[in-house]
Formats: C-alpha cells, sequence, structure tokens
C-alpha cells in the first residue's frame, strides 16, 4: 500500500499491530495477541525493575487485591496508538490511619506544565515528550507521563535515550500531544488546546445537535440553592462538573461558571442542571478555542485581579478573581469564594489581591528553579482604595475588622516583591473569571484564547 502522507501511513500501522477493542476483564485481554503481549509486558517491567518480592504476610494485616487496567492510548487525531496495560493494587480497600499514613503521587500542577512549554519554548524551540552547568534542561512529571525541555537539542536527545535505557519507557517525539492536551509548535509560538476532548464532552452529554450560546451563563444569572427546584440526578450532575473542571485546564472563560455550578453538587436542582447544559452548549460552539503562546515575549511576571462584591446569592460572599501572566503569556489563573462576608467593595478587592499574591509568590518560586530571577511583580487593580490600603500600614475604620493574615500584602509591597497599580475597568482583564457577561467576548480575546488554524 501506497500513501503520500507520512500520517497516514502511520495510521494503517497502528491499526495492523494494535488492538482496536477495549477488553472488559483479563479473559477478553487473553483472547487477543495484541493485549496478551500488553499484558506480558507489564509483567516485564515489574520484574525488570525489581519492584516486587515474596514475603510472609504480616499478622492483623488489610492485605489488598489486585486490579488489571487497560486503555487504548490515542494520539491527537483520536487514532489507537498503543494498547496500555496497567496491574495496580486496590488502595480503595484501604482505611487511613490504619492501613496507612499518607500517600504521595509525582503529579504536576498544569500551571507548572504551561510555565514550562512557555520558559522552554523561550530558551529553545525545541519540546520533547517522553512517556512512562550551562546546558538547561527541565522536566516535568505527571505520574507515568514526562515533558522536558532543553536550550540544547543533543541534551534532550541523550537524556531520552538514559531514560530509556533505564527505565525502558517510549520516546513518542517532539510534543503534540500530553494528558489531553493538543500542542501545535509553530515558528512564532504555541497553540494550547483541548479541542478533541472539549467534542468529546459535548457528545458524551448529547449536546452537539442543540443550538450553541455565544456566553457560558446567560446575562444577569444569579444561582442559588433553588429550595423549592426540582431534585435532579447527582451522579449525571457531578459528572458533568468533573469533566467540564478538565476543561478549564485551557480554557480560562469557562472556570467561573464551571465553578459557580460546582458549588451545588451535594443538592442539585433542575436550574443548575441548565446552567451546566448552557456552558456545554457554549463549548460546542467554541470547540476550537485555546491559549496562544508567542515566542516574541520577555519573562516579567504580572497579574490582575478583581472580585465581584457579594456576588453569591445565598451568601453574600464574594468572589476572587486572577490572571496571572509571563510576558504575554497566561500561565495561571484562579476564581474562588471568599471565605469571610466583605463589607466593602473595597474589602473584596484587597483580600483578593492578597490571594493573587500567593499564587504570585509560586510563579516566582518555579522561575527561579529555572533559573529566571524577578524583580518587582506588578499587580493590576481597579480599586484605587484597595491600592491605597496596601500601601498605608496605619489601621483605620475601614480596614480595623479586616483578618491580619490578608495584611501580608503590606510586607511584600513594602520589599518591593509586589507593586499594586491602577489600571481602569475597561482593562481589567480579570473581570473575566468573575462573569462581566457584557464584555465577555472581548475579554476572551484580551485574555489571549483564540483560534489557531
Amino acid at each position: 500500500m501506497v500513501t503520500r502522507r507520512q500520517s497516514k501511513l502511520n495510521e494503517v500501522s497502528y491499526v495492523c499491530y494494535t488492538s482496536q477493542i477495549k477488553p472488559k476483564n483479563v479473559e477478553e485481554a487473553l483472547n487477543n495477541e495484541a493485549w496478551v503481549e500488553a499484558l506480558h509486558e507489564e509483567l516485564n517491567q515489574f520484574s525488570r525493575n525489581d519492584v516486587w518480592f515474596l514475603v510472609p504476610r504480616p499478622k492483623d494485616v488489610n492485605v489488598i487485591g489486585t486490579k488489571w487496567i487497560f486503555k487504548n492510548k490515542m494520539d491527537e487525531n483520536g487514532v489507537i496508538v498503543r494498547n496500555e496495560v496497567r496491574l495496580v493494587g486496590q488502595g480503595f480497600k484501604q482505611i487511613e490511619r490504619i492501613d496507612f499514613d499518607e500517600t504521595f503521587a509525582p503529579v504536576a500542577r498544569l500551571e507548572s506544565i504551561r510555565i514550562l512549554l512557555v520558559v522552554a519554548w523561550g530558551a529553545d524551540r525545541t519540546l520533547f515528550i517522553r512517556r512512562n552547568d550551562e546546558v538547561f534542561l527541565v522536566a516535568q512529571i505527571y505520574v507515568d507521563d514526562i515533558v522536558f525541555g532543553s536550550t540544547c537539542s543533543e541534551c534532550a536527545l541523550d537524556f531520552a535515550k538514559e531514560m530509556k535505557s533505564e527505565f525502558e519507557m517510549s520516546m513518542v517525539g517532539e510534543l503534540a500531544y500530553f494528558l489531553g492536551f493538543q500542542v501545535k509548535q509553530l515558528n512564532d509560538g504555541i497553540f494550547l488546546s483541548q479541542s478533541k476532548y472539549a467534542r468529546e464532552l459535548v457528545k458524551k452529554f448529547g449536546l452537539e445537535s442543540t443550538k450553541h450560546f455565544r456566553t457560558p451563563m446567560p446575562t444577569n444569572l444569579k444561582l442559588s440553592k433553588d429550595e423549592s427546584g426540582k431534585w435532579v440526578e447527582e451522579t449525571l450532575y457531578r459528572s458533568m462538573i468533573g469533566s467540564l473542571l478538565y476543561l478549564t485546564a485551557s480554557r480560562p472563560d469557562i472556570t467561573f461558571s464551571v465553578g459557580v455550578c460546582a458549588r451545588y453538587q451535594a443538592c442539585p436542582k433542575e436550574s443548575h442542571l441548565i446552567a451546566l447544559k448552557c456552558i456545554i452548549r457554549y463549548i460546542a460552539g467554541t470547540l476550537e478555542l485555546g491559549l496562544w503562546y508567542p515566542f516574541d515575549t520577555h519573562s516579567d511576571v504580572a497579574c490582575y485581579t478583581d472580585a465581584d462584591w457579594v456576588g453569591n446569592v445565598d451568601d453574600r460572599k464574594s468572589t476572587s478573581g486572577g490572571c496571572f501572566y509571563i510576558g504575554n503569556c497566561l500561565v495561571a489563573w484562579m476564581t474562588k469564594k471568599q471565605n469571610f462576608v466583605s463589607l466593602s467593595t473595597v474589602e473584596a478587592e484587597y483580600i483578593a489581591a492578597g490571594s493573587c499574591c500567593s499564587q504570585l509568590l509560586w510563579i516566582k518560586q518555579m522561575l527561579k528553579e529555572y533559573g529566571i530571577d524577578q524583580g518587582t511583580m506588578v499587580v493590576f487593580c481597579d480599586n484605587t482604595s484597595a491600592i491605597n490600603i496596601s500601601k498605608n500600614p496605619v489601621l483605620h475604620s475601614r480596614t480595623k475588622h479586616i483578618d491580619i493574615r490578608h495584611h501580608f500584602i503590606r510586607d511584600l509591597v513594602e520589599d518591593k516583591v509586589v507593586s499594586l497599580e491602577y489600571v481602569p475597568t475597561k482593562g481589567q482583564i480579570a473581570d473575566i473569571l468573575t462573569l462581566d457577561v457584557s464584555r465577555f467576548e472581548s475579554l476572551r480575546k484580551f485574555i489571549g484564547l483564540c483560534i489557531v488554524n
């Protein structure tokens, strides 16, 4: 067979040498040659790496069983490229503080992966993905997936060879698909999206044929507990929330809406389910949206912070929002309901700014590990009174009731770690994380969400 495109040839080879069916149990897997080979590969890995050894059964100990997990690994085009098998312990049968004291898994924060993309791309336009002195090489680990970048292509290849030799892992090549993220490396930047995942999400909940919405939530919609509303099935509601939460890893435009709906998982009502379906119908019309990280950017860290005063109908608490940039690249964002009821817009904005400063310190520390030092980081706020409070150590009637822990921002300002600067409301990007629906489409563009063909 002759094909004009290498990708088509690869697709044919995957079909020939991998199983297109996912077995439900070991018995089904043993009847398929491709899955039998994958089973042997997993068992051989345990033996080669000396993972286990036989010991006498301890007395009064809960011995857990094992379970085989089968999964078809796909590329960014949805083509099955590998049949993967994992033998896992049934840890859910253990009881905390009786069978174990602590747990740990090497899982990188999604913000750190986005930061890595920006840093590695700025250092050298070479990124690789690997599964299972003056030269700069950095890697992020997410369980058995690893993404790494280097200022030296040869060093990246040597690192890959060393890992393959030591742990017998497979090297997928240039970064294109990682943890459900589609990564397009272009001459002038990187485009990060989850369009494949978004398409599957819309189809999963049967909303691909419905009318699309222009915003995640209707204008002026205020969700509440809706005590008299019709109860809906919790499992479906929570499944929709969980699916949408993972999509927020590349879609800050739905972060606030999903967060609001997530507050009602304990007792969801029909009004909450309708709001969730509105979000999915909005996604159905914006499947290809993603984050654009331009190459010609600097490494200065800045933040936009905002708050919606008493926005929660049930308890009148405010919501903090923040967008965090390295140069022109949006690498992190947050939207979180505040723990206390704010007595004024000033207090709400001040608390939001303090929350954003905590995230800024984490980003600064991470960049320091990459060899990038930061000067004074700018926090843009559209409330002049909140800015003045951060610079004035004198307590007065407007601030004496604010919890002392929120005043750590004053120390950061005094030490010139951060600097609060005024930004007009029209330029406040973080409004999209407190759902300013009237400017939603323009804000979506300003934060860096776009479509790259």
